[in-house]
């Protein structure tokens, strides 16, 4: 009696079909790895749009100074903003056509990568006072950057009014 040597065709089979599942999972992985990779980037500049528009927000007076009256809102997201937005409460609704696009603070195109971005900012008085601070010497702004994707990328930050912000 010989000893058999070798494979036979069933374990020759069960062998490719157990390799190509395993292969085909791999491969979903991958394809899937790279579908999102350029998230990370995508986040990162929606993160940083976000940044700015509450920094230079912060940045505004909390009240008009003497001899400007404050602007309201303004409708407009390719006009310069230095020149007419003046105080944090400006910026209340900003943009109020949720136009597209993300533009520099003198106006004109979008800034370029940009286009299909998304941005908005609400600033809202506080409730109550807050940590010594009176209500209505504060306020709480969000901006929230949407993605071409779809995905909102939401940032707070608090304003106060230096002068006049301390419960006695």
């Amino acid at each position: 009696m010989t000893k058999q040597r070798g494979v036979s065709l069933v374990e020759l089979i069960m062998f490719i079909v157990i390799v190509s599942v395993a292969l085909a999972g791999i491969l979903l992985v991958f394809n899937v790895t790279t579908k999102g990779s350029a998230d990370p980037l995508v986040h990162k500049q929606a993160l940083a749009a976000a940044e700015s528009l509450l920094e230079e927000i912060q940045l505004q007076d909390f009240s008009p100074p003497s001899g400007v009256s404050s602007a309201g809102t303004m409708n407009d997201v390719f006009a310069d903003r230095a020149a007419v937005y003046h105080t944090v409460l400006d910026y209340h609704q900003f943009p109020l056509d949720d136009g597209m696009g993300i533009y520099p603070l003198n106006g004109g195109t979008p800034i370029t990568g940009l286009e299909n971005y998304r941005i908005k900012a609400t600033v809202e008085p506080l409730a109550a006072d807050w940590n010594g601070v009176l209500a209505a010497s504060a306020v709480l702004i969000t901006v929230t950057v949407t993605v071409p994707q779809g995905t909102p990328i939401e940032i707070s930050g608090y304003r106060t009014d230096y002068c006049c912000s301390k419960v006695e």
